[in-house]
């Protein structure tokens, strides 16, 4: 396709997803950029594109994903399916025999209904092999002693960790499970991975987005931490062949001090200075990554209260001072933000470390963030509110978790948790993410979830919460690339903004909520080039 020639989408049902002019039956695009909507659309010459009265929307923009990581699972033991520790130890034997890892994902803990994976067990079905089953949560591994063993790690002492933990059991042995940063010993053995592989599953994951309408992603953590897959990760982006637009958040633990002029104020961050905002529409550095805190279903999120479930109430990642005070040092030298706080403990935190951030440094371009909100106190959004800072909740973790998230929180606390409805009131941007592959990543199956608020066996998850088709189809669209820092330049069709588009088979603005997860996604056009599906 030649991007300098224009091109019209006719007879479509623009949902434009700009409030001034809502609703549009025609486009035009050229060089990746949309020309003109309606009859000014139709007035120019260019190639022509019959939408046959189908929906036509801004494309999908998941803003906070796992590319690289849910790549690979498209080509690991998949254990998404098992609900008894059998069906995990048959998937592990089935494995062809070599003498490689063994390596599953897709790992739901409690689908096993209570029984938990016994070391000897894995043992015997890996026979021989290391093995590494990665937990959904992405916040916890259960090995087998092979593989500790490999790590270091004597299976009969294991070593106290700060902000993790290798299970024990009662005689003080290693269960094999390694929550948080006792997943590092088992990463240092199998990391760095090589450019190809990492540019490899970046590919494979690309081609899902386009099937699914996704036309921007934001990756939540890259070169480094127990998150990232190489210190050259950047490197492998720049590498493969991307189909869909892409930020990318560096983790905190890439980041050091840095020499310079002593007129440059604090230098925190990578080499040559680069920092949030660097790269273009197609590849950009976003926000740098700090954890804060774990996961609700680990019982690892920090929470101002003990867990219903057992007498804690989770814990730091690390040492909160020295947390913050790298934050800082952080938003001084020009970073985003963008802080992990699940637990309401550690949202009091993140806020108290960005209000410090932007009285001291300002607002930066892209904003700053806090990911996930597991339990966000009202108070809490009060404050929030306050700021020019984005809520990144992920609804999709209701329906895949909600029953053992509330199992785990109380009802008191389900209604705080992972707030929507009560974002929009307040005047705060709501944006659209899934932290696939945590979760299945699919924008329309996420639309449901913020709209329905349901868990797998139909129970309401603080129903209080719960927002229109249309808000979720915003949060989507345009409430994402205000989220990203790309307000006014893509999630919209408006002229002057990106041409991103996803063709749908059906509105989702007329079609009953429990089938919004079928509409079928025609077309994706990504800069004006159609990637999927066809007119």
């Amino acid at each position: 396709m030649n991007q300098n020639q224009i091109t019209i989408i006719y007879d479509a049902h623009v949902l434009t997803q700009d409030p001034s002019y809502p609703e549009a039956h025609a486009i035009a695009f050229a060089n990746g950029k949309i020309l003109a909507v309606d009859d000014a659309a139709l007035a120019l010459p260019g190639e022509r594109w019959d939408a046959q009265g189908k929906v036509l929307t801004p494309g999908f923009n998941d803003v906070h994903s796992h590319s690289v990581w849910f790549g690979q699972t498209l080509m690991e033991v998949d254990l998404s399916k098992a609900v008894s520790a059998q069906d995990v130890y048959d998937a592990v034997a089935s494995v062809e025999p070599s003498g490689d890892w063994i390596i599953a994902s897709g790992f739901v803990a409690p689908s096993l209904g209570g029984q938990t994976l016994e070391l000897s067990e894995l043992d015997r079905a890996a026979a021989g092999r290391p093995l590494l089953i990665k937990h959904n949560s992405g916040h916890a591994y259960t090995v087998n002693t092979r593989a500790l063993e490999l790590a270091g790690i004597d299976p009969a002492a294991p070593p106290t960790v700060e902000g993790g933990e290798f299970v024990r059991d009662s005689a003080g042995r290693c269960t094999g499970l390694l929550d948080e940063n006792a997943m590092r010993p088992i990463q240092q053995v199998l990391l760095p991975e090589s450019q190809n592989e990492i540019s490899s599953a970046l590919e494979r994951a690309h081609q899902v987005y386009l099937e699914r309408g996704i036309t921007s992603v934001t990756d939540a953590g890259v070169a480094g931490g127990w998150i990232g897959h190489s210190p050259r990760e950047i490197a492998a982006y720049q590498a493969a062949d991307l189909q869909v637009r892409t930020q990318v958040m560096v983790t905190m633990d890439v980041l050091h001090e840095l020499d310079g002029h002593q007129t440059d104020g604090i230098g925190w961050g990578i080499d040559a200075g680069i920092r949030s905002g660097l790269g273009n529409e197609w590849l950009q550095i976003g926000p740098t990554k700090i954890f804060m805190d774990g996961s609700l279903l680990g019982t690892t999120a920090a929470m101002s209260e003990n867990y219903e479930c057992c007498q804690h109430s989770g814990y730091f990642q690390g040492d909160p001072e020295l947390i913050k005070r790298n934050a800082l040092k952080a938003a001084g030298a020009g970073w985003s933000l963008a802080l992990h706080a699940i637990g309401d403990a550690a949202v009091d935190f993140a806020i108290e470390t960005l209000e410090e951030a932007i009285r001291v440094h300002g607002a930066p371009k892209i904003p700053h963030r806090i990911e996930h909100g597991g339990v966000v106190r009202a108070g809490q959004i009060d404050r929030l509110a306050k700021l020019p800072v984005v809520l990144v909740p992920q609804p999709y973790f209701i329906k895949e978790f909600g029953d053992a998230m509330a199992q785990k929180l109380g009802a008191k606390r389900v209604e705080l948790s992972y707030p929507a409805k009560r974002l929009l009131d307040a005047g705060m941007t709501l944006p659209g993410s899934s932290d696939q592959p945590v979760t299945r990543g699919i924008p329309l199956e996420v639309m449901q979830a913020f709209v329905q608020r349901t868990t797998a066996t139909g129970n309401e998850y603080g129903p209080a919460d719960k927002i229109t088709v249309a808000e979720a189809l915003y949060a989507y669209t345009a409430g994402s690339a205000a989220a990203t820092g790309w307000a006014g330049r893509k999630g919209q069709i408006k002229p002057g903004q990106l041409a991103d588009f996803v063709l749908l088979g059906s509105n989702p603005l007329e079609t009953p909520v429990e089938a919004l997860s079928e509409i079928e996604i025609l077309a994706t056009v990504v800069g004006g080039e159609l990637r999927f599906g066809s007119f």
